[in-house]
């Protein structure tokens, strides 16, 4: 198809489906390569590309003076045969047409709309770069051609297979889809799609393949029945399949075979809109497709011009109407004068050329759903525009050498690829174009569900789309209420290798195979995770411990020895019990003092010794409760001096037994001036303050705090006092037991005095009674945690406390209470001679 211009533009368009190669044997002339079989899509692309040169060429706002014609070539689908359509183009060798009355000859062109595979663009580009000459391809996706080095003069209308990979793990992502098989074409278009979904489902983590199988090309029947099998034994219940129709139909013929049912097929946009696959038969398995489609327009006044096609309005010649006639004779099965031998003969129609294209069913006419002729269109407004803007230089402002324009008269492809890069218009249908450094136009997409109707008929609707805009990014819209699911449930199928980990768990991948299939292994114990598929568990805060779901830390229970908890309640209640008895103690010797029992060995000391263990029996309540800087810094100081105070008036009481009884021997009466009562007084403060300089010493160098103890529980937070400085604590100890041993030894001394003098044995009892427990104390307190470290200490102080009040003041009582007859002094004395 050709018309002459001033400037020619080329295209390369599929008209027929299938082509007959020669003998090449070289042995007589090459015949030309036949082409059957047409296509009346091809043909309405063509047309469209015609159509967009007329309506430029009636505009006077764009290319003013100036007629743009064309030349278009059919490809029939083959390399080859492109390839020489190209050459042809390029050289001007083509089939010669009158052009005027000087000149024989198909000028070059300026620039070339096609070509609708990526394979062939590849290699068409490839040469028409070393020239520079602009191809700006409709339908050519493969994102290798985004490389600028190797295509510097491509540019395209179609989005990048590159964007389209986005688009696609955009939908994937949307629905929650991790785990997909994907089935690719046997060429560029499949393979660099491959890889870019590869890398880019890796990149943003958006899922992983189940397989990816080669499509082979043909009806390869043990491939497909293996490719059919490996989707079967799959757990992926979506199939992405970046594929041409041709590739499909082998396929699904297949998949029919084995009733593969139960798929959420994701369509490339190379068979989106196959109408040769959306059919009854397969519409059970490819219902519910959700497909890229390309960008769909409307082109005002294409119908009309396509209606208004006549095999007469152009040359009688068939070079140049030869594709309108082929389009005549199949639309219309007849065929022109003369007809192939026998067509008449056989009950053949001849064409007149007065047909009715509006009385016959043609895929020409239906202008409802231009996808790649709107990208014709827009091409070849691309290409207007770009020349436009170089006639429009203004000479001494270009921007070529010595600010240089172009001119009509010596026009250079090379020239219009430097004004196609920075062309930028808007479509009537409101679409904006332009290229960006990689000669790709911005890009947008349909998205297209294939819907299976209630009466069996097949629908595809548009249910969303994305975009790439300048501001917003890539963007998704799509609308879920209009969406088909060829499921029973009427929801998205849920495709993932493994289910998501919840919180409180994190995600193990599986050794050998993807990154989507995984194991979920509950977080430690301290570690939590609290979003859905976390990589790894975080710990939780010094003071904080996980739930016991392990979603989120929660504040780590504290243990001291509570006054709410049984065995606080018990201590306190043993040491008030004390310290009550002591009282009625103190209360029975007060009211009894003038009572020689009482009066007997000093009765001052033991008011005092009955004061110390009162202080005794308190002090243990410091032990009780959350231990607060000035609980911890008492409670050994207190512990401390109250039993010096005590175990110091023992030993007094002991010391004056010994000097009472050697006093009442001849010439002993001297040893009593040393224990007077000043004396027991001042021994008893001297003692106890050598243990109130050791406490004191002990709080100012390293004094006792409180401290939160996290070792012997993970979960638990120990409150304790830390004695601070352990020599303090053992000086501290050390002390009132070398007291208490002394005590002791005196006592079992005078054990056998007689017993008007003698306090002794009980001494000695009691004495037992404090150096045994304190004895077992020091293993018991090393050992126990904690609180029960605490306890053990309290125990200890009521057990020995106990064990001086029983043994010293139990006798007495009991003779003061129910045995008052014995409280006398001549029973007191009467005893000493009894004995």
């Amino acid at each position: 198809m050709h018309k002459a211009g001033d400037v020619v533009l080329g295209g390369i368009f599929k008209f027929h489906f299938f082509s007959v190669f020669p003998d090449l044997s070289f042995t007589s002339e090459p015949q030309e390569t036949t082409c059957h079989g047409f296509d009346v899509l091809g043909f309405r692309r063509a047309q469209t590309m015609a159509f967009a040169i007329n309506e430029i060429n009636r505009n006077s706002n764009l290319l003013p003076n100036v007629t743009l014609g064309y030349s278009l070539y059919d490809n029939c689908a083959k390399l080859g045969i492109g390839f020489r359509a190209t050459l042809s183009l390029v050289s001007g060798q083509g089939e010669e047409f009158i052009l005027d009355e000087s000149c024989v000859g198909a000028p070059p062109v300026l620039g070339i709309v096609g070509e609708s595979s990526s394979t062939r663009t590849i290699a068409i580009s490839t040469v028409l770069g070393l020239y520079r000459v602009p191809l700006v391809s409709y339908f050519a996706t493969c994102s290798c051609l985004s490389d600028r080095q190797k295509f510097p003069s491509f540019f395209r209308t179609i989005p990048s297979d590159a964007f389209q990979v986005r688009a696609m793990i955009q939908i994937l992502k949307r629905f929650g889809w991790t785990w997909a098989g994907l089935l690719i074409s046997d060429d560029d278009y499949g393979l660099n799609a491959a890889r870019s979904l590869q890398s880019d489902l890796a990149q943003s983590g958006g899922g992983c393949l189940a397989y990816l199988e080669v499509l082979p090309w043909g009806n390869d029947p043990a491939e497909l029945i293996r490719i059919v099998n490996v989707m079967k034994k799959s757990t992926a219940r979506v199939v992405i399949a970046f594929a041409h129709e041709s590739n499909m139909i082998y396929l699904m013929e297949e998949v029919m075979k084995q009733n593969v049912t139960g798929l959420q097929w994701i369509a490339s946009e190379a068979w989106t809109a196959g109408a040769v696959l959306q059919t009854p038969d397969l519409m059970p398995y490819l219902g519910g497709t959700l497909g890229i489609a390309i960008r769909r327009g409307e082109i005002a006044g294409l119908k009309d011009f396509l209606l208004r096609i006549r095999p007469d309005l152009h040359h009688n010649n068939s070079y140049g109407n030869n594709m309108i006639n082929q389009f005549w004779e199949d639309t219309f099965q007849c065929r022109f004068a003369p007809p192939p031998a026998g067509w008449v003969e056989s009950g053949g129609a001849l064409c007149t050329g007065d047909e009715d294209l509006e009385n016959v069913e043609t895929e020409l006419l239906d202008v409802s759903n231009l996808r790649p002729d709107y990208n014709v269109y827009k091409a070849v407004y691309a290409l207007a525009y770009a020349l436009d803007d170089m006639l429009q230089c203004v000479p001494g402002r270009g921007p070529f050498s010595k600010r240089s324009c172009a001119t009509l008269q010596r026009l250079e492809p090379w020239q219009l690829v430097y004004y196609l890069q920075k062309v930028n218009f808007t479509t009537p249908f409101g679409d904006q174009v332009s290229f960006d450094e990689n000669g790709d136009a911005l890009p947008i997409y349909d998205i297209m569900n294939w819907q299976w109707l209630p009466d069996g008929q097949t629908k595809v609707q548009t249910v969303g789309a994305v975009k790439k805009s300048a501001f917003k990014g890539e963007e998704l819209t799509i609308d879920e209420d209009k969406i088909f699911w060829n499921f029973q449930s009427k929801e998205p199928p849920y495709s993932v290798c493994s289910e998501s980990c919840p919180p409180g768990t994190r995600m193990a991948r599986k050794k050998g195979e993807p990154e989507c299939c995984f194991d979920c292994i509950p977080c430690s114990e301290g570690k939590i995770s609290n979003i859905t598929d976390s990589m790894e568990c975080t710990s939780c805060p010094e003071d904080f411990w996980s739930s016991p779901q392990r979603d989120h830390c929660v504040p780590k229970k504290t243990e001291f020895l509570s006054y709410h908890e049984p065995l606080g309640i018990c201590l306190t209640t043993t040491s008030l019990l004390g310290t009550f008895i002591c009282a009625v103690v103190l209360g029975i010797f007060i009211y009894h003092r003038s009572t020689p029992i009482v009066r007997a060995n000093n009765s001052e000391l033991s008011f005092q010794l009955l004061v110390s263990l009162k202080l005794c029996f308190l002090c243990s309540l410091l032990f009780i409760g959350r231990p607060r800087l000035w609980t911890c810094q008492l409670r050994h100081a207190a512990f401390g001096i109250s039993f010096v105070l005590c175990v110091s008036c023992i030993l007094v009481k002991t010391m004056v037994v010994l000097a009472v009884f050697k006093a009442s021997k001849p010439g002993g009466g001297a040893s009593l001036k040393w224990f007077g009562a000043v004396q027991q007084r001042g021994t008893v403060l001297v003692l106890t303050s050598i243990q109130a300089a050791i406490c004191t010493t002990w709080l100012v160098s390293s004094s006792p705090a409180p401290h939160k103890n996290t070792q012997y529980h993970n979960d638990k937070i120990v409150y304790e006092c830390v004695v601070g400085s352990t020599v303090g604590f053992a000086v501290l100890l050390g002390y009132i037991g070398l007291l208490a041993i002394l005590s002791f030894f005196l006592a079992f001394l005078a054990r056998n005095l007689p017993d008007n003098f003698n306090e002794a044995k009980l001494i000695t009892f009691s004495m037992l009674i404090f150096c045994a427990v304190w004895v077992a104390f020091v293993p018991a307190y090393i050992s126990s945690p904690g609180k029960y470290a605490d306890a053990v200490e309290v125990f200890a102080i009521l057990a020995s406390s106990f064990g001086l009040l029983v043994a010293l003041f139990g006798p007495k009582c009991y003779i003061i209470l129910l045995r008052p007859e014995r409280n006398t002094k001549k029973a007191i004395m009467g005893r000493g001679i009894e004995s």
